[in-house]
């Protein structure tokens, strides 16, 4: 049997669109991309998971709803969150719990605990997430 090279890297993004990639915690700094939130990346040419570290709560209110073209799996790994959907009940989710957003759902949360992670999964990726040329 043969594996592919396998390789670290020390930017909150890894791509592995043509080869096996390891993301290391501790080894890979985060991306704080707005306040309160941090983020580390890891995408094939398909498939982006996103780790979001949050450590301002608890929030008085919810972010604003979003979508995206995307499809999107979320996984509660730390912390309670109120999920909001739009047209739905808001839904209170706490470590271990998971929700799944077809394309074009408004959506958000609100965290109700002090910190959280979550461990986000979109296809296709979310270019937007990575970094602009230019």
């Amino acid at each position: 049997m043969t594996s592919s090279p396998v390789s670290k890297t020390a930017s909150p993004i890894v791509s592995a669109v043509t080869d096996v990639q390891v993301l290391v915690r501790t080894e890979t700094p985060s991306d704080g991309f707005r306040a309160g939130f941090s983020r580390r990346i890891i995408h094939t040419g398909g498939l982006m998971t996103v780790v979001i570290d949050i450590d301002n709560g608890p929030w008085a209110e919810p972010d604003p709803l979003h979508s995206h073209p995307h499809e999107q799996t979320a996984y509660v790994a730390e912390g309670e969150v109120l999920f909001l959907c739009e047209g739905q009940a808001p839904k209170r989710l706490v470590a271990g719990d998971l929700y799944a957003i077809p394309p074009n759902i408004p959506h958000g949360i609100q965290l109700l605990s002090k910190t959280a992670r979550l461990i986000d999964n979109f296809t296709p990726i979310r270019e937007d997430f990575l970094p602009q040329e230019g």
